[in-house]
């Protein structure tokens, strides 16, 4: 395997999985490096359904392993919301509102009690029909305003005690060594290094 496509238009993610391929010298290429616009209709009711829906239908399109991402924010004062819906919490894909709305139905909610976590399901799916499956997760607490400028999705309001910072105030070393996504990629090397097919499929 010398490309792999990530079914994103996310530049930050392509970003990140260019980094973890760049190790194996794979080329990453995204639905940014695409001339059609591709429609994928996510009707999974988990991430990693989700996750597998998006790399298979961009896959059969294209015959070329796909790796896709499913992730999102689970708030469990919240009963596990915006969940799936993450992206698109607030009616749209407005980082800035989705933000809001998760801060807005906190309010008044003691720190104790605004535990969530940040979920990141990958699914890698080769022309020959092969699938892997991983999932990373991360657990922190909900601030009560915005903290930082770097990242997105809902990082300006994740934060994390154990480095006393939000997401969105992470180096990008940091990020990618306790972040969800970072989880999952961890899970995803080891299956790799231990794939003999490994770049011959």
């Amino acid at each position: 395997m010398d490309i792999i496509y990530i079914a994103t238009k996310n530049k930050g993610k392509v970003t990140e999985f260019n980094t973890f391929f760049n190790k194996f010298k794979i080329s990453v290429k995204s639905l940014l490096d695409l001339d059609d616009d591709i429609i994928i209709n996510e009707t999974g009711k988990t991430f990693a359904e989700n996750a597998l829906i998006k790399a298979k239908t961009l896959c059969d399109l294209i015959k070329t392993p796909v790796l896709a991402d499913d992730s999102g924010l689970e708030v469990e004062k919240l009963n596990n919301e915006p969940g799936i819906y993450s992206a698109r919490y607030a009616g749209n894909h407005d980082d800035l509102q989705n933000n809001l709305k998760v801060l807005d139905k906190l309010k008044g909610v003691p720190f104790k009690d605004r535990k969530a976590y940040f979920t990141c399901s990958l699914a890698l799916v080769y022309p020959s029909g092969k699938e892997i499956v991983v999932t990373g997760r991360c657990l922190g607490y909900i601030l009560e305003n915005l903290q930082g400028s770097d990242g997105f999705g809902y990082d300006p309001i994740f934060y994390l005690p154990e480095l006393d910072k939000s997401y969105a105030e992470l180096t990008r070393s940091e990020k990618n060594l306790v972040s969800h996504r970072g989880q999952a990629l961890k899970k995803l090397e080891k299956v790799l290094l231990n794939d003999k097919n490994f770049n011959r499929e």
